[in-house]
């Protein structure tokens, strides 16, 4: 890609499309690049078959009204000559069950038409160097084509965090109540701390506070949640294990400002936005030693990387309580190191070159 092009001081009008304009990582990366690429004076719309004012970004009330959708691509083509940037945060066919002859019968002609649909983009951007390997593997028609996607990190407004900060002996979980967040493993490290923490500062004193999304209509949800309840009984810690269900952002920004460090551990996760708002929040993450998380924290300087055991977590989570000021240190490095990478006026400017690059048919 060319570094040095003409910039053109002409607003563009750009309209993102995206279906379910709700609360959640893809949603809130949609947000962020419509503001961002509104405050370098393009003409922004957003576009969505369904937006609840109740449950929503505050950004959203004020503007006009899909998670990817490739197959709208070539409509767009159809309409008019415009310009088409596609943001895969990772391939819909892995998502989709393919358990059952019929499921895979059924989904053959929409991963196929997925694929089509996803190479008529002008360009591809995907959330971390984890999903273009995923891509290139999936994708393998497009991948001989020499389409190679390039990586957008997603961001976090590092201003939201701004303190006060404490670092209490507690533990912080945040995720939705579904299976592969894997969120046993924070219980099941806790549980091992209180069994290893030989010469820490009373373990017992330790807490660990499991948030996130929450939806009692969701039979996943619900039978999860009881699941670890139950197993937080069986390891003996349920009355250190507390559970909050659908906080509020203010209530996240409030246990993230609060807690010793924060404890991400779902595997092969494509990108985690969790990490960065803990980071911005001046507090070590444990996470898992795959996916996203590797290209995020900066292992023992951010946080610690480990295999998805209970004795590598609590091994992890030994070592800051063992030193009040270890957790004290990596959280100024996790603060800086979020406000240069990944903060959203850093992901702003790499939108906008990435968008002009296109309107100025730069692409290479």
């Amino acid at each position: 890609m060319e570094k040095n092009v003409q910039r053109t001081d002409k607003k563009l009008k750009i309209a993102i499309i995206h279906p379910d304009l709700g609360i959640g990582g893809a949603e809130r990366l949609i947000v962020d690049a419509a503001v961002q690429l509104a405050s370098h004076g393009h003409n922004v719309h957003l576009f969505t078959s369904h937006h609840d004012k109740n449950r929503c970004f505050e950004e959203t009330l004020a503007g006009t009204m899909d998670r990817q959708v490739s197959v709208v691509i070539p409509l767009l083509k159809l309409k008019r000559p415009a310009k088409i940037l596609f943001y895969c945060h990772f391939p819909d066919l892995l998502l989709a069950q393919h358990t059952t002859m019929l499921r895979r019968l059924y989904r053959r002609p929409i991963d196929m038409i997925e694929e089509a649909t996803t190479g008529m983009a002008d360009l591809v951007l995907v959330n971390s160097k984890f999903t273009a390997s995923v891509f290139a593997k999936t994708f393998c028609r497009l991948h001989s084509r020499g389409i190679r996607p390039a990586v957008l990190y997603p961001a976090v407004n590092v201003q939201q965090f701004e303190g006060p900060y404490a670092y209490t002996l507690n533990f912080l979980s945040v995720n939705r109540f579904e299976k592969k967040k894997n969120l046993e493993l924070a219980i099941s490290a806790f549980a091992l701390l209180q069994s290893i923490g030989n010469g820490l500062p009373s373990p017992a004193k330790a807490t660990l506070t499991i948030a996130g999304g929450y939806d009692k209509r969701l039979k996943e949800n619900v039978e999860y949640l009881d699941e670890l309840r139950g197993l937080a009984e069986e390891e003996g810690v349920s009355e250190q294990v507390k559970f909050v269900t659908s906080c509020s952002t203010a209530e996240r920004n409030e246990l993230l400002s609060q807690c010793i460090a924060v404890l991400y551990t779902p595997k092969d996760e494509h990108f985690g936005i969790v990490p960065l708002e803990a980071m911005a929040a001046k507090k070590p993450v444990i996470a898992c030693n795959s996916g996203g998380p590797l290209e995020t924290i900066k292992h023992e300087v951010t946080g610690f990387l480990c295999e998805p055991t209970p004795f590598e977590f609590a091994q992890a989570m030994s070592k800051l309580l063992s030193d009040s000021e270890t957790a004290v240190r990596m959280g100024e490095e996790a603060r800086n190191h979020v406000t240069k990478k990944f903060s959203t006026e850093t992901f702003g400017e790499q939108l906008n070159h990435y968008v002009l690059d296109i309107h100025h048919h730069r692409i290479e």
